[in-house]
Parts: structure tokens; C-alpha cells; sequence
């Protein structure tokens, strides 16, 4: 249990352990499931829950404060690592409601059988007082999910926001104290789950500039004290601004693709352009995400699989194509043995990116002298795009 402001609480809980969330996305920082209580001096409100396996950890913090009510369970999200310990909650507080929009009600009717007697809904800017404090809803569709809301507590200047500006990071800080891994923590979370929402997310930044925030508090990972810090940063990832830079995630069975990739890669740092490389057989897939949110373009290197793609190299295109990311440019290096339709495969995974196809570079076996050669013309060719662009800078 931790202090934000007087009567303002975090009484949620750190996941120290957790590596994988979703079954698919990497934790290697662990996380947290963050939780607010508000004491009014009429009212008392705890804003989300915890994930069931820290429902435990949720109650002890409660009991520290010293809560014998809650009279509203703010529900901003549906999804359990923040609900799923409300149906616990209304048992030990009966006569509790849960405040939430109409289709969040739906939702945690759906995934946690609430009875619709439990539920209080509320409209877009609506605000509930809770005696010398004022609670004012913002709903903030699409961060990640389609119900997501946030609340602004109106006297202390505090903006709980849900998913919005979170990160999956375990620290016993309750406020950001190294901006630096804070900072990654972030850009990874929003890669993972927010970057195929940018127009939304876009939107939603205007909506909060109306309010007068000094601290930002999210539902994983610390309190933003100075909240400037992760608007701007989301200001920049979700601006069409891309970087100077290539992603190149690749697999290689048998060296021909490795050897491409090898002096593509030194093409491209001659000429002045970042490159990220990943070996598909050992990435993260969480530093690959972090990779494509600012980056020009990516180049998939890939052998030739029984007639297609690499299944590695093809994850690589969905997931690329599921994160949406802000890429202009994209291209396709790698070998084959007797033919195939590698190529048409992986740029036919990619359609949801709004990017240009440079010519690929196919080459059949062992790379030679002019595969070479043509691995340091797509090299100019990227360098010609981003001149074009004013992106080599």
C-alpha cells in the first residue's frame, strides 16, 4: 500500500515472476496489476481490481488501509488482469457497485457473471463525488480494448488511465524514478498492444489535453509525478515521423540467407542507416515490436521453405502486419534451392501495411558476386527513399 496524494491509494499488486502475459508477449521485467482507492469524505471508491492470482495481496492492502467500505468499484476495462478480481470484492463489500460504461458492463457480465443488479453505467464526461472529491469519466476507446475508460480525479489532478501510458514493469517505486527503463518498459507496451490503434490513440491524446493533469496513474507500471514525460514520448510514437533506420528480422537454415544478411547489413551502415537485426530463431519478439514503431522500413530475410517462406520469417510478416506499425518502406532478401513462392507469400502477409514493396532480392543457393551487388543496390535504394523523404538526416 502506497500514497499518491492524501486518501489516494495504490493498494494493487507487483508480479515480480510473471515472463509471459497473453500466452505471447515476453515479461522479462515482470509486472504489476495497479489498483486506487479514494477515500471521500462521503464516499470511498477503489478504482480496478487485480488479476485472480493476486486477489490475496489486493485484500491484505485493503485491510491496511483500514477499509471497512467501498461503496464503487470503478471498472475501466474489462479484460481480468484488472477485473478479475471484482466478483471477490462485491463478497467482501455487498453493498459495493460497479461504475462502468454500458459496454464494459456487457463485458464483465460476459467473462465474470456479475449480476446486472451490481451495476452502476455512466456516460462520457460524466463525474461521481464522493464527497470532497470528485470523480469525472473519460472514455478512451480503443487503449487497447473497445470499452476502455479512464477517470480523472478532479481536485488532486490525477489521471487513472487504465491501460493508456502503461508498462509491464515490477519495481517496488511507486513513482518513475529511472525515466530511461521506464521509458523502454513503455515502448515495448505500447508496441505490443496500442501501435495498431495509433489513429485512436491519436484521438485520445487530444481528448485529455482538456484536462489539467499533473500525475498520471496507469494500470501497469509506475506513477507518472511527471506526466509530460510519457505524453510526449506518446506524442512521438503515434506521429507519422519514422526514423532512419531498418528492421530486419531473418532465419537462415543453411547460411545463404545469413551471408545476405551480413553484407546488407554493412551495405546499409556505409551508407548512413541504423540498422536493428534479429535472428528470428532467438528474438524477443517484444524488442522486435519495440523496433518497428519508428522504423522506415523492414526487410524480411528468409530461405526458401518446401515452396514458401520460413515459418519464423512468416510470423515475422503477421506480426508486423497484426502491429500496424508506421513503416513506409518494406523488402524481402533470401535464398531458395529449386524454386518456390517465398516471396508472393510474405508480401501477401502484410496487407495491412500502408508501405512500399522495393524490389526483393532473391537469390538461388550460395549468394555470388552479383547478388552482392544487388544487395547494395536495394541498399541505395532505401538510401533514395528516405534522401526523397528527407529521412536521412
Amino acid at each position: 500500500m502506497k500514497q499518491l496524494k492524501p486518501n489516494v491509494y495504490e493498494v494493487g499488486a507487483v508480479d515480480w515472476d510473471r515472463r509471459l502475459f497473453d500466452e505471447m508477449i515476453p515479461l522479462p521485467d515482470g509486472t504489476s496489476y495497479n489498483a486506487y482507492l479514494i477515500k471521500g469524505s462521503e464516499k470511498t471508491a477503489l478504482l480496478d481490481t487485480v488479476d485472480p492470482t493476486k486477489t490475496d495481496v489486493l485484500i491484505e492492502n485493503l485491510v491496511e488501509v483500514g477499509v471497512d467500505r467501498i461503496d464503487y468499484v470503478i471498472a475501466h476495462h474489462g479484460e481480468q488482469d484488472h477485473s478479475g478480481a471484482i466478483p471477490d470484492i462485491l463478497m467482501l463489500y455487498p453493498d459495493a457497485k460497479v461504475v462502468t460504461n454500458p459496454k464494459c458492463k456487457g463485458m464483465l457480465i460476459d467473462l465474470l457473471d456479475v449480476d446486472d443488479d451490481n451495476f452502476i453505467t455512466i456516460d462520457d464526461g460524466q463525474t461521481l463525488s464522493l464527497g470532497d472529491k470528485t470523480l469525472q469519466f473519460v472514455y478512451v476507446p480503443w487503449v487497447h480494448w473497445p470499452e476502455t475508460l479512464g477517470t480523472f480525479l478532479q481536485e488532486d489532478k490525477i489521471f487513472f488511465s487504465c491501460d493508456f501510458f502503461g508498462s509491464h514493469l515490477a519495481t517496488s517505486s511507486l513513482f518513475v524514478d529511472d525515466q530511461a527503463v521506464v521509458y523502454e518498459a513503455a515502448k515495448r507496451y505500447y508496441a505490443e498492444i496500442m501501435m495498431s490503434f495509433r489513429a485512436a490513440i491519436k484521438k485520445n491524446l487530444e481528448k485529455i489535453k482538456a484536462l489539467e493533469i499533473e500525475m498520471i496513474a496507469p494500470s501497469h507500471g509506475p506513477v507518472y509525478d511527471k506526466p509530460e514525460f510519457i505524453i510526449n514520448a506518446y506524442k512521438d510514437w503515434v506521429s507519422d515521423r519514422v526514423r532512419n533506420e531498418v528492421v530486419l528480422p531473418y532465419v537462415s537454415m543453411h547460411g545463404s540467407t545469413r551471408k545476405m544478411v551480413e553484407h546488407f547489413v554493412g551495405a546499409l551502415i556505409k551508407r548512413g542507416i541504423t540498422v536493428r537485426q534479429f535472428n528470428l530463431s532467438a528474438t524477443d519478439v517484444g524488442k522486435l515490436a519495440i523496433s518497428l514503431v519508428d522504423a522506415a522500413t523492414i526487410v524480411v530475410g528468409s530461405p526458401t521453405v518446401l515452396s514458401g517462406a520460413h515459418p519464423l520469417a512468416a510470423y515475422a510478416a503477421i506480426l508486423a502486419n497484426t502491429l500496424r506499425p508506421k513503416t513506409k518502406f518494406a523488402s524481402i532478401i533470401g535464398s531458395y534451392g529449386w524454386g518456390g513462392r517465398m516471396v508472393e507469400q510474405l508480401t501477401g502477409l502484410l496487407p495491412n501495411l500502408k508501405v512500399e514493396i522495393i524490389e526483393p532480392v532473391i537469390v538461388k543457393g550460395c549468394p555470388k558476386d552479383d547478388d552482392f551487388v544487388a544487395l547494395d543496390k536495394l541498399a541505395d535504394q532505401i538510401l533514395a527513399k528516405y534522401k526523397e523523404l528527407k529521412i536521412a538526416d
